[in-house]
């Protein structure tokens, strides 16, 4: 069989619900396929960030009309970290990976994230990143608005209560204190926010394949990927 690495690229669409490993299953198909991986809800995160240092956000309340003055003056780039094995977020050349992990940033994402013009900043970027093909993009609506002509979209799902404890999980071994509870409120909050908004909602593209990785390690998710990718790319 011709390699993987071999096959016209593909654009491949990862979409689902907060804390599912969205990236991280993203991340690991784009370095099997030798493609550009794109984390979109980085990105989202990085404009809640830098609302947050700029007054748009204060004490959890957004000012929706400062945030779209902030708009024109934010850049956002990845930059490949040959530590990690991954690339970093940098917005206006600052890099941001760290910081726009917290929950101060997750409690606020959704309602940044719902902001129209928010989200056509930014899909018109995410567009102009696929434009070559060969990526893996995820987020909560590159199937159905930022590349609804995917070849290959996958809709990942898992038990908001395994999201919460993989969520904690992380945090902690980064040093945070946090509470599960408040965690798992949040996720499921964000579900909630997310599936509900007025602008692109959380929904499952009509050609879509759903994964629930509730009780699935990374390298079965990846054998599980790796048959739904021969599938299309045969």
């Amino acid at each position: 069989m011709e390699s993987s690495n071999n096959k016209k690229k593909i654009t491949i669409a990862i979409d689902g619900f907060s804390s599912c490993g969205k990236s991280t299953f993203a991340r690991e198909i784009a370095a099997r396929l030798g493609y550009i991986f794109i984390d979109t809800g980085a990105m989202y995160r990085a404009v809640t960030l830098y609302a947050l240092d700029h007054g748009a956000i204060t004490s959890g309340i957004l000012d929706h009309d400062k945030l779209i003055s902030l708009l024109d003056e934010i850049r956002i780039a990845f930059r490949f970290n040959p530590e990690r094995g991954a690339s970093d977020i940098y917005v206006n050349g600052e890099r941001v990976e760290g910081r726009i992990r917290t929950i101060e940033v997750s409690n606020c994402v959704s309602a940044v994230s719902s902001i129209a013009e928010v989200r056509t900043k930014l899909v018109a970027l995410q567009q102009e990143m696929g434009r070559d093909k060969g990526i893996v993009m995820d987020g909560r609506d590159i199937g159905t608005v930022v590349f609804p002509d995917a070849e290959l979209k996958i809709f990942m799902t898992a038990d908001p209560a395994v999201r919460a404890r993989r969520r904690y999980d992380e945090l902690r071994a980064k040093g945070e204190e946090v509470s599960l509870a408040e965690i798992e409120a949040n996720i499921r909050n964000r579900d909630l926010a997310d599936q509900n908004r007025a602008i692109s909602p959380l929904r499952r593209a009509d050609d879509a394949i759903t994964l629930d990785n509730s009780h699935m390690s990374v390298e079965e998710q990846m054998e599980w990927f790796m048959q739904q990718f021969a599938r299309v790319t045969c």
